[in-house]
C-alpha cells in the first residue's frame, strides 16, 4: 500500500520502524478517507510534514491503546486490594509494578503531545503538532497530569527511608491513609474514555450487522463497572476497622477473620460489600454495632441503590438508543432478501446487490435529497460547495465559471456508487451524463488509450455540449462514489446563464475549427 516514488523515500529517509506510524489500510482509515489512494496520500502528506507524530490510525496506537488500558485495569483491581489486604506487605513485585505504572503514565502524558486527533467534524487526522498540543492542554492533560502523579516513587522512597525505623502506629495509619489517596488521586478511571473512544471510532465504520457487537460492548463496559464498585466497595468494608485496628466489636472479628487468608478477608468483605448493595441483608446475623460501621453499611446501601438506578438507565438507554438509520437499513436489506428469495435470483446477483446497498448507504438508510431540503437554501448551497465544488472547478469549462453559475449546477449533481468491475458506460454509447470521481478508481479504456483515474478526477464531459457518443469504455476498478451531471440539466441550467451559453459555444466552435 505503500507505493511511493524513490524520490520520495530518498528525500523522507523514514525508517522501517516508522512505518508504524502511519495509517494502515483498513476499514476505519477507508471509511474516514474514502479509498486507497486517499489513504495514500495521507501518508504522503504524513511524511512531508518531517515531524514524527502518531497517527490516529496507525498500527501502534491501536496496540498502545489496548496496553493502557489493560495496565489502567489492573491498577483499579489491584491497588485497592494492595491497599486493604496486604497491609504495606506486597512484595518487590508489586512494587515494581506500581513504579512501572507510574512510569508508563507520565510518558503517557509525554506521547500525547505527539497523538494525531481525529475528530467529529474533522474530514482527516490533525496532524499538526501546535493544534494537537492545544487540544491537548484543554481537554485531557489536566486529569492525565493528576493521574501520573509518581505516588508509587514516593511510596518506595519513603518505604526505604524508613525501612529499618520502627514506625509509630500513627505513622502506619498516615501511610495507609496516603496509600489510599493513591487511589482518589487516579483519575486513571478517565483513561477508560481512551478506550470508550477507542471503541466509538470502531462503531462508526461498522456496517448495520456489527449492531450486536456495539451492544455487547456497551453491556460489557457496564458490567466492568458494576464489578469495580463491588470490588472497591469490598475493600473498604475490610479497609475501616483496618484503620481503627479493629476494635472488639467490627465485623472482622466477629467472623474471626484476624489470621484468615488475604482470599477468605476479601470474600468475607465482597460478600458483605453485595449484601448491602442487594439489600438482601447486612452480611452476617447481626447488626453494626458502632457508628463507623454504620455509616459504612448506609453508604454501602446507597451505593448498591445507585448501582440499581445506572444499570435501569442503561438498559432503557440502549433499547431506546436505537440507531434509526441503521433499523431503517436492516429493513430495507430484509424486504430485499425477501425480493431476491421470491424472485429466485442467482447467488452471485444475490451477492452483488448486498455489495452494492453497503457500498451505497454504509448501513446507514437515509434520503439525501429530504435531508438537503431540511436545510436553508444557503446552507444546502454551503454543503455542496464542500462535497463537490472542488471537483468541478477542475474541469476545463467551469474553471472560469460565475460562482452563481456553479452554485446551479451543484445542485443538480447526482450521488451514484459502482462496485469494482462495473462498467460505468461503454464506447459509442449515447452521452447522457458527466462523472466527477469522490473516491475510487476507474480505467478509461479504448483503441487509443488506457488511463487510470482516481480521486478528484473526471470523465465523460465531452458529451456536455454535443450530445455526442462516448469515446471510450470506462470501467469501475474499485468501489467507486461519483457525482454525476445530466447533459439535460446542464443545458436546462444554461439556458439561465445566456452569456456563459455564449461563451461555452463559441470555445465549443474554436475548438472544432482547429480539430477541422
Amino acid at each position: 500500500m505503500h507505493r511511493f516514488a524513490p524520490e520520495n523515500l530518498r528525500r523522507f529517509s523514514w525508517n522501517g520502524w516508522k512505518n508504524l506510524l502511519l495509517p494502515q489500510l483498513n476499514r476505519r482509515s477507508l471509511f474516514v478517507y474514502g479509498s486507497e489512494v486517499a489513504v495514500e496520500k495521507e501518508c504522503i502528506r504524513q511524511k512531508e510534514g518531517g515531524v514524527i507524530v502518531i497517527h490516529p490510525f496507525s498500527r501502534i496506537r491501536s496496540y498502545y491503546i489496548m496496553c493502557m488500558m489493560a495496565i489502567t485495569f489492573l491498577n483499579l483491581i489491584g491497588i485497592p486490594m494492595e491497599i486493604a489486604f496486604l497491609d504495606g506487605n506486597s512484595g518487590v513485585g508489586w512494587e515494581g509494578f506500581n513504579v512501572f505504572s507510574d512510569t508508563l503514565f507520565l510518558i503517557d502524558v509525554g506521547l500525547n503531545f505527539r497523538m494525531g486527533i481525529i475528530t467529529e467534524d474533522s474530514e482527516g487526522a490533525i496532524m499538526d503538532l501546535k493544534s494537537i498540543r492545544q487540544r491537548y492542554l484543554k481537554s485531557w492533560f489536566i486529569p492525565d497530569m493528576v493521574a501520573a502523579f509518581p505516588v508509587g516513587y514516593i511510596l518506595l522512597i519513603a518505604d526505604l527511608q524508613y525501612h529499618s525505623d520502627s514506625p509509630s502506629s500513627r505513622a502506619s495509619k498516615m501511610m495507609r491513609i496516603l496509600m489510599f489517596v493513591r487511589i482518589l488521586s487516579l483519575v486513571r478511571l478517565l483513561r477508560v474514555s481512551r478506550l470508550v473512544r477507542f471503541f466509538n471510532e470502531v462503531e462508526r465504520v461498522s456496517n448495520a450487522n456489527l449492531e450486536v457487537v456495539r451492544v455487547f460492548l456497551r453491556i460489557l463496559s457496564l458490567f466492568m463497572m458494576i464489578f469495580l464498585l463491588c470490588h472497591w466497595n469490598g475493600c473498604i468494608q475490610y479497609f475501616v476497622p483496618m484503620l481503627e485496628e479493629f476494635p472488639s466489636d467490627c465485623w472482622v472479628r466477629r467472623e474471626n477473620l484476624m489470621n484468615a487468608t488475604v482470599g477468605e478477608k476479601y470474600s468475607f468483605g465482597v460478600f458483605r460489600a453485595l449484601s448491602h448493595m442487594t439489600a438482601i441483608s447486612y452480611g452476617s446475623s447481626e447488626t453494626p454495632t458502632n457508628d463507623v460501621e454504620l455509616w459504612i453499611v448506609m453508604t454501602s446501601i446507597v451505593s448498591g441503590a445507585i448501582m440499581y438506578t445506572v444499570m435501569v438507565a442503561n438498559t432503557a438507554a440502549m433499547m431506546s438508543d436505537v440507531d434509526i438509520t441503521a433499523r431503517a437499513y436492516k429493513n430495507k436489506i430484509n424486504h430485499l432478501e425477501d425480493y431476491m428469495t421470491f424472485m429466485k435470483l442467482p447467488k452471485a446477483l444475490r451477492m452483488r446487490i448486498n455489495n452494492y446497498y453497503q457500498a451505497r448507504y454504509a448501513g446507514k438508510w437515509y434520503d439525501e435529497k429530504d435531508v438537503l431540503k431540511w436545510v436553508s437554501s444557503s446552507l444546502r448551497e454551503e454543503i455542496l460547495l464542500t462535497m463537490c465544488s472542488a471537483h468541478v472547478r477542475k474541469v476545463p469549462i467551469f474553471r472560469n465559471c460565475d460562482i452563481n453559475f456553479i452554485n446551479a449546477i451543484l445542485l443538480e449533481l447526482q450521488y451514484e456508487v459502482f462496485q469494482a468491475g462495473d462498467i460505468i458506460f461503454q464506447q459509442n454509447a449515447p452521452g447522457d451524463r458527466m462523472f466527477f470521481i469522490e473516491h475510487g478508481q476507474v480505467l478509461v479504456e479504448n483503441e487509443f488509450v488506457q488511463k487510470e483515474l482516481c480521486d478528484g478526477d473526471y470523465f465523460g464531459d465531452s458529451c456536455l455540449l454535443t450530445r455526442g457518443k462516448r469515446l471510450a469504455t470506462v470501467q469501475a476498478l474499485t468501489v467507486c462514489q461519483l457525482f454525476s451531471l445530466s447533459v439535460d440539466t446542464f443545458h436546462c441550467v444554461l439556458e439561465d446563464y445566456p452569456d456563459i451559453k455564449r461563451d461555452l459555444e463559441t470555445s465549443q466552435q474554436d475548438k472544432d475549427i482547429l480539430l477541422c
